[in-house]
């Protein structure tokens, strides 16, 4: 392990006797860092998809947004102490590199890469869908497409152009949901919610633990909090994005602490405060599915009206393009966050020696415009294979996006251990230290192989059971790419 600390750090000091050319540059100001760690935290998740999970828990799926917020917080910070301490291309899988090992590097970087061109895949989907409720005529995959080359031109620019653009998704994603608690707030303490609209909705119907914390039909089927923590925990993917602006944040000791820091309190408006007001706002066994406790939010506003130049104007008439504006939005933020992480990513892997060099090339923007095509090029490829495979293998990519979410925060803790266990033996005081280490980490440990206990018996076996199999792949992988290193190495020098 000596050794390979050893080689890492010969390798860290060619690194920063590069060019200055030859570098990401740090074009990422404080509020690019603090909206991009704002927008990780506000996605199509939190508008859409706390529907299902609602209808497994019922009130209690606030106890289990709390909880599993912590648990995000506390990778966060984990991973934040990491970033501070060496802000360098590749965040996690660069930490995995050094201090745990080649083969961790490996998986963490191309799990990683792999995780976010299928959330690509989807995003792109959900975009032609969302384009689709306004031109039905416009054939799916052309908006997708034309999403997906706007998206990636933007990035090709410069890092201050796709900070820029996701600064901007990020204020329209926050200014519609600080919208809709102050108006939930409005309806629920004005009375205008109407009879149905009081505080006791969050008990009545059964309790707060309506839905107990897990129940079985004997068929398969199961439903309470704990049920729903799975679903729960997802909603918080993409918060690890902090890590990867690190190399291009101006100041990160600075501005990558402040971001982490202000997640706890972001969860704890956005999603735990906000439930609570709009979990109020009706009964809890209206939502379905596929709606959600914001969807009910708008259909309230049916009852209003406003007058412009004479003319009578029924909120009914804009509801749904306004919802649709949202996670149009939240679909495009996402995208231009996936193209950004995975480029840096394969950056990353290049510069480790894991992924073709060519990959950490930079123009002269400091953009690694290869990585980005590359990605762009299995992005686009995810697009055609979505529209001919059956439904069954979609599931099946989608079930691997599941796993590879908790290979990467599993991945993200126990690089951590190890990194603060090198530090102290070096004498080092980190900078930014991780909460309440390592007990969070072990906590963190522990909630992660229950999601995956959960999973097993709640009907998502297959996203366990994929695990094992992805890893070995993933292993066999690496032992083709470290056979060529050692090939290279021991070639004579020409």
């Amino acid at each position: 392990m000596l050794k390979f600390i050893q080689i890492n750090n010969t390798t860290l000091k060619e690194e920063k006797e590069k060019p200055e050319k030859q570098k990401l540059q740090r074009g990422l100001q404080n509020r690019h860092i603090q909206l991009i760690a704002l927008g990780g935290a506000i996605g199509t998740g939190l508008f859409l998809g706390i529907g299902p999970a609602a209808v497994l828990a019922g009130p209690s799926v606030i106890v289990g947004y709390a909880i599993a917020g912590i648990i995000a917080f506390f990778i966060m910070r984990q991973l934040g102490e990491m970033v501070v301490e060496e802000p360098v291309s590749g965040s996690f899988s660069h930490f995995a590199y050094k201090y745990w090992g080649s083969f961790a590097g490996f998986a963490s970087g191309w799990n990683y890469w792999v995780l976010y061109i299928l959330v690509s895949m989807s995003e792109l989907t959900a975009i032609g869908i969302y384009v689709h409720f306004w031109w039905p005529e416009v054939p799916l995959w052309t908006s997708s497409l034309f999403f997906f080359v706007a998206i990636n031109a933007l990035n090709l620019t410069s890092v201050k152009v796709y900070g820029e653009a996701e600064f901007w998704f990020s204020i329209i994603k926050v200014v519609a949901i600080i919208a809709m608690i102050i108006f939930g707030i409005y309806l629920l303490f004005s009375g205008s919610g109407g009879e149905q609209a009081t505080v006791s909705n969050l008990w009545n119907d059964g309790g707060f633990f309506a839905k107990g914390l897990l129940k079985g039909d004997g068929k398969g089927h199961y439903q309470g909090l704990l049920a729903a923590i799975a679903l729960i925990m997802f909603s918080f993917g993409g918060l690890e994005l902090i890590g990867i602006t690190a190399a291009e944040a101006e100041q990160p000791e600075k501005t990558i602490p402040k971001a982490t820091n202000q997640v706890i309190y972001r969860i704890l408006i956005f999603y735990v405060g906000a439930l609570v007001i709009l979990f109020s706002l009706s009964p809890w066994k209206n939502i379905t599915t596929d709606s959600s406790p914001f969807v009910m939010v708008f259909e309230s506003l049916k009852g209003f009206q406003f007058t412009i130049g004479g003319k009578t104007i029924y909120f009914t008439s804009i509801i749904a393009n306004v919802l649709n504006l949202i996670v149009l939005t939240a679909a495009l933020s996402v995208y231009n966050s996936c193209v950004y992480s995975n480029s840096r990513m394969l950056y990353g892997l290049a510069e480790q020696g894991n992924a073709p060099a060519f990959l950490s090339k930079l123009n002269k923007s400091h953009v690694p415009v290869k990585a980005i095509l590359v990605s762009g090029l299995f992005a686009a490829i995810c697009i055609i294979v979505n529209k001919l495979i059956p439904k069954e293998a979609l599931e099946i990519l989608m079930s691997l996006v599941v796993s590879s979410l908790i290979i990467n925060w599993l991945m993200i803790s126990i690089t951590h251990l190890k990194f603060k266990k090198a530090k102290q033996k070096a004498g080092i005081k980190t900078k930014f230290p991780s909460f309440i280490y390592p007990l969070s980490n072990y906590i963190c440990l522990i909630f992660l192989v229950g999601i995956l206990v959960m999973m097993w018996i709640t009907g998502l076996k297959i996203s366990v059971e994929l695990i094992p199999g992805w890893l070995v792949l993933l292993y066999l992988c690496y032992l083709v790419v470290n056979k060529r290193k050692q090939k290279m190495e021991n070639s004579p020098v020409q």
